[in-house]
């Protein structure tokens, strides 16, 4: 039987997550890298204009559309008052945690493009890592909200 959905069961944690997964999926359609327009050379996979996250990484961006899900369904469940057998919000929070992970090492450790030095990141780059702390935040407040279902000794 389905469960009537009530709206008065999203918390402020759920909210900030779902906003996080907004600003992450609109930043991967927005410019990423900018290559120095000074240096004949700059260039992002061939490209000397400014590239998003969506042009510059081909299987990257696909985890990150998925990780901005993410909040979606955590919002859907809570909504719905679903029975899970984890706490509400822990998944949400691993999955922000991993997309932050990634969105750092593409724009922090290792930017794509020629020379690496002469490429700058753009406001999309800037919005999605927001996105990612937001959705980690949301994800793992909601979490330390919820009770752990406890079992009895020796059950796995």
């Amino acid at each position: 039987m389905a469960r009537p959905m009530d709206l008065r069961r999203i918390a402020t944690s759920e909210i900030i997550a779902a906003v996080g997964g907004l600003l992450l999926a609109v930043g991967i359609f927005l410019p990423w890298y900018s290559p120095n327009q000074d240096n004949a050379n700059a260039n992002v996979n061939g490209v000397r204009d400014a590239v998003s996250a969506f042009d510059a990484h081909s299987i990257l961006r696909w985890l990150l559309l998925l990780a901005a899900l993410a909040p979606i369904i955590l919002l859907w469940i809570v909504i719905r008052d679903h029975e899970l057998s984890w706490p509400r919000g822990e998944m949400t929070a691993v999955v922000g945690i991993i997309a932050f992970g990634l969105t750092a090492y593409v724009g922090l450790i290792d930017r794509p493009g020629e020379p690496p030095s002469q490429i700058s990141l753009g406001i999309g780059w800037y919005l999605s890592f927001l996105g990612t702390i937001l959705i980690a935040a949301g994800g793992a407040t909601r979490a330390s909200t919820s009770e752990r279902p406890r079992k009895p000794p020796g059950v796995l």
